[in-house]
């Protein structure tokens, strides 16, 4: 029997081509011609967001006040290390204002979002008519908060529009005084909201529904399945990162709430509509104490923060 010839040895591979000589200072020159084209936006940056962030963090460690007669710079001179973070915890009036915050977040971010995703599923097929339903659908998102809160401060007066169309179907006279019942106030103040920025979710959502494919749609409906089976287990999971990006969108808005509230009621009767924002505004120019209220801010800006953070990791996964 022949011996077999001992198998080739496996070539080695091609090494990497060296460098060329002109080749690091290309690259040193083209990283120098980047920094220097984003320099501008990088200082820009830097005072937008940066500088701002850290003298507020400054401001929160002092009892500085515009009538304290010292520049702001030497508001060290008023220095309370954490005394304004600590009165954060017992200060009663800021836990009734993120209450009603989040209270009016859980209230209408969902009622939003199920609104939403109805007329987004209504929108996603072509019907006569469509362009114009969808311009009168968005128009509230176009109106200035301020306008919208005027808007419906009119509409739920005891002599209003509301008043009357309920006491036309109930066939009797209704004079409910909306704005002055701590309960209905709020209330008046959530169908306000749910108004202007239901638009918005719809407008997000329906991109999304759009983006589904509309071949695998179609083989499902072949295959026999429902518009609700094709819905769940096609529509949604496609969607879900849209759905966390709206969801985040609103929730965050949701802490910024103050043209529409502040026209409709001014926070009141007394303090049953006022939230974070509308405290923040109060206590900023009306007891000036400044260096508390930078405190407040920064624990929400964290806050916020830390909620954007988690849903961008969501979607990352």
């Amino acid at each position: 029997m022949t011996a077999m010839p001992p198998p080739a040895p496996a070539s080695a591979p091609a090494p990497a081509p060296a460098l060329t000589a002109g080749a690091a200072p290309a690259r040193s020159e083209a990283a120098r011609l980047g920094l220097r084209l984003t320099l501008p936006a990088q200082v820009l940056i830097l005072f937008i967001a940066i500088f701002p962030i850290l003298m507020q963090l400054y401001i929160s460690l002092t009892d500085w006040s515009p009538l304290s007669g010292r520049p702001w710079p030497r508001a060290w001179e008023m220095w309370n290390g954490f005394a304004n973070y600590a009165d954060l915890v017992a200060d009663r009036r800021l836990t009734g204002a993120v209450g009603r915050t989040l209270l009016v977040m859980v209230v209408c971010v969902p009622l939003q979002f199920l609104l939403g995703l109805g007329l987004a599923l209504l929108f996603v097929d072509d019907f006569r008519g469509k362009r114009v339903f969808y311009s009168i659908l968005i128009m509230p998102m176009m109106v200035v908060p301020a306008v919208a809160g005027y808007m419906f401060f009119m509409l739920f007066q005891s002599g209003g529009p509301v008043n009357d169309i309920l006491g036309t179907l109930l066939g009797r006279p209704v004079t409910i005084a909306w704005l002055s019942d701590p309960t209905l106030a709020l209330v008046a103040v959530m169908i306000a909201d749910t108004w202007q920025w239901t638009p918005l979710m719809f407008l997000i959502l329906l991109a999304g529904l759009v983006g589904v494919p509309d071949d695998q749609m179609k083989a499902a409906a072949l295959l026999g399945a429902n518009a609700w089976q094709r819905f769940r287990t096609i529509a949604l999971p496609r969607m879900k990162t849209i759905i966390i990006i709206a969801l985040a969108i609103r929730t965050i808005e949701i802490f910024k709430i103050f043209d529409t509230l502040y026209i409709m009621t001014a926070g009141g009767p007394g303090v049953a509509t006022e939230t974070i924002s509308v405290y923040i505004y109060k206590i900023t120019t009306q007891d000036l104490v400044w260096g508390y209220v930078a405190a407040i801010a920064l624990v929400i800006l964290i806050v916020l923060s830390v909620l954007a953070v988690l849903a961008m990791k969501r979607m990352a996964r």
